[in-house]
């Protein structure tokens, strides 16, 4: 059983619909690593760690690259240690920049795709009601 306010990978897992292998290959990578383990050598995580994750889990829609996240997660912990670092907070507004650029190429596809479906339902009549 996990200690009060930590959780086992099954329960990470299931809260954030990422799968166990997924979890398993963050921590193997780095990317990811749980914040202890139990007298039994099982994975155990804070809430920080599902917020990390989130954060993770919202990168993959916009195609950042497993190593891209990292770099970002590298930012965000320097920032948190020394939130005066002016050459971090520069890297943070470049990424910033770049996930805006990314979140509207994605807005473009959304809207193409919409398009699309809009087409094809004209073509037989069918109305889709979302």
């Amino acid at each position: 059983m996990a200690d009060e306010g930590t959780m086992h990978i099954g329960e990470l897992a299931e809260r954030t619909g990422l799968s166990l292998r997924t979890l398993r290959h963050y921590d193997d990578i780095g990317l990811l690593t749980p914040s202890g383990r139990s007298e039994g050598g099982f994975r155990l995580y804070t809430p920080d760690d599902e917020s990390r994750l989130l954060l993770i889990r919202r990168m993959k829609p916009l195609g950042y690259s497993l190593e891209q996240m990292g770099e970002l997660l590298t930012v965000i912990d320097g920032l948190e240690r020394d939130a005066t670092d002016a050459d971090l907070h520069g890297r943070l507004a470049e990424m910033t920049g770049e996930a805006v650029e990314r979140r509207d190429r994605l807005a473009q596809q959304l809207a193409a795709a919409e398009e699309f479906v809009a087409q094809l339902q004209a073509r037989h009549g069918d109305v889709v009601h979302p």
